[in-house]
């Protein structure tokens, strides 16, 4: 007979996110990385039906935890946290500027 140990640190797991919860905290996470959460990524990342991805991000929106922005070239909805809109909008026209001298840079040489 083998003289292996007893699992003794073997802790119960708690119940699994829900899908809302799972979406909730990435848009969340998202917008304190600095990014916004396009819409149409949740049907993949989370392999949901799209109809269900627009109930989820209404139940989001109507809690007032999180705002909405559409995208100025594509028209696509945007989620993040609510009061990080402008701030999220400026780091993005930083990295939009940055990659625009880089690759202008990457050219003349």
């Amino acid at each position: 007979m083998s003289d292996r140990k007893p699992y003794r640190n073997f802790k119960r797991r708690e119940p699994s996110q829900t899908i809302e919860q799972k979406v909730e905290s990435f848009i969340m996470r998202n917008s304190k990385s600095g990014f916004f959460t396009k819409v149409s990524t949740i049907p993949y990342k989370f392999e949901v039906s799209k109809d269900r991805t627009w109930d989820i991000v209404g139940e989001l929106l109507s809690n007032g935890s999180f705002e909405s922005v559409h995208d100025e070239y594509s028209g696509e909805m945007k989620l993040c946290e609510y009061g990080k809109k402008y701030e999220i909008m400026e780091l993005e026209r930083k990295r939009k500027r940055e990659k625009y001298k880089s690759k202008k840079h990457a050219t003349e040489k």
